[in-house]
């Protein structure tokens, strides 16, 4: 029989020594073995804000926000309040044969940032909400094609990485849906031949792309918006990852003054607790999918409306709101991207500095000088993109910074911290990415010594 009394925060700190052997014989073992060979394998015990804290109590600063879902910060108390209500309240969750107040408190919020589009559809995910745009599309329009563009990253569900052209990701799982095409990011031409046919339903496009932090040209969304009307497509934002104020506007599509038949949230929504997607779409699509009463169940997700997800996302859009976080990620954002910037003429491998807001790419590329290009080009020939590796391994080791690569074979370093860090916190970066990049140039030293490390491990993997 269950304990009344279940105390699963001490659960925790009885099985933490044992996370990584457990994981190894029941979940991906592969991970564990990744984390340990790159020494990220440091216990984290404890959140807070855009804090982690290791083992030791050591304190890391987060620039991963969890692939960007603690915009807020982790465990904001405004979240932790609100998911404690719905707990403490006995609400009739999920009774399917009714509908949620909550849903409709929640829709009725986005849709206030949203004001030209009148519809939503809550899922659990992001990929969720790829899924449900394609259907959507299709149904709406009665065509099968979907473009999407190069370089992009939609989830890993079947339909998801349809859209997707990355052979890391695809391999093994093929054939996909068919019907999907990509073009190259910020080409019109190549959008304009593909949509011509007339038998696409959608382009479907990240404003900024995540795997990189590739840009927008100023033409191309709207350009694209227009081409999208001008052939009879729809024009889908996946705003996922760029939504819910991480570029400096509640929408990256602002910057460019784009208006899409359909947006597509997550991440950030879920206040980093409880799961939640969102598709946002005109009225117009929304009534041809589910367009009389024996459809009003034609696609759907039993969790989808939960009370736990739907107060997260109604917390994480009051906090934003509250603490201004909208704004702070803009002049955080601009101050960053421009103290980065000035790094670059005096660092031969560091060359651009680029994003919008708290998303943020730092690239690195080949040297001039012959010692340090010798010593990249082995790194490049052991395994492509290998040399982030040795800025965003420091980082964490001796600067306690957790950072990301951009994506497989990316030179490029992506920063997405929660909206709520500091000027201390910047100038902790600032400080952190100079002493690295700084490190990075002198050959032999250190970091090249790990850079030794990791090609021997490449290697072996390869052998």
């Amino acid at each position: 029989m269950l304990s009344p009394n279940l105390d699963v925060s001490e659960m925790f700190v009885e099985r933490q020594a044992q996370r990584s052997s457990m994981h190894a014989r029941h979940l991906n073992e592969q991970l564990v073995r990744v984390l340990k060979t790159i020494g990220y394998d440091v216990g984290f015990q404890k959140g807070q804000g855009q804090y982690l804290f290791d083992r030791d109590g050591a304190r890391y600063l987060d620039l991963l926000s969890g692939f960007g879902v603690f915009a807020i910060g982790r465990n904001h108390p405004a979240l932790r309040e609100a998911l404690k209500s719905v707990l403490d309240s006995n609400l009739p969750n999920l009774v399917q044969l009714d509908v949620s107040t909550l849903a409709g408190v929640l829709a009725e919020r986005l849709l206030e940032h949203v004001p030209y589009l009148d519809k939503v559809f809550f899922a659990n995910s992001g990929a969720e909400t790829v899924e449900a745009a394609i259907k959507f599309a299709r149904g709406a329009t009665g065509r099968p094609g979907i473009v999407s563009c190069s370089h992009s990253f939609h989830g890993l569900s079947y339909g998801a990485l349809s859209l997707m052209d990355d052979p890391n990701f695809r391999s093994g799982f093929e054939p996909l849906l068919p019907g999907c095409t990509q073009i190259p990011f910020n080409d019109l031409a190549a959008l304009e031949q593909a949509l011509s046919s007339r038998q696409v339903a959608a382009f479907i496009v990240e404003p900024i792309q995540g795997k990189g932090v590739n840009m927008p040209s100023d033409e191309f969304l709207p350009g694209a918006a227009a081409l999208c009307r001008k052939y009879g497509a729809l024009f889908i934002a996946d705003e996922i990852q760029t939504g819910i104020g991480r570029t400096g506007k509640f929408l990256a599509v602002e910057h460019w003054n784009v208006e899409p038949d359909m947006v597509l949230l997550a991440k950030a929504l879920s206040g980093g607790h409880v799961p939640v997607g969102a598709l946002l779409t005109r009225k117009s699509i929304f009534d041809k999918i589910f367009n009389q009463m024996d459809r009003a169940v034609v696609h759907g997700s039993t969790f989808a409306k939960n009370d736990l997800a739907m107060a997260a996302g109604i917390a994480t859009l009051e906090v934003i709101k509250a603490e201004k976080l909208v704004e702070q990620a803009a002049k955080r954002g601009a101050e960053l991207r421009l103290a980065l910037t000035r790094m670059v003429p005096g660092y031969e491998l560091l060359k651009e500095v680029r994003g919008k807001g708290l998303m943020i790419g730092i690239e690195f590329g080949p040297p001039k000088s012959l010692r340090l290009r010798a010593s990249w080009n082995v790194l490049e020939a052991a395994n492509k993109g290998l040399f982030c590796q040795l800025i965003t391994v420091p980082l964490f080791k001796e600067h306690k910074i957790l950072t990301q690569v951009s994506g497989h074979g990316s030179h490029t370093i992506k920063l997405l911290p929660p909206l709520v860090i500091t000027d201390d916190d910047c100038r902790w970066i600032e400080k952190s990415f100079d002493e690295v990049i700084a490190g990075s140039h002198k050959v032999p030293g250190a970091i090249w010594s790990l850079g030794k490390t990791l090609v021997d491990n490449a290697v072996r993997k390869t052998a």
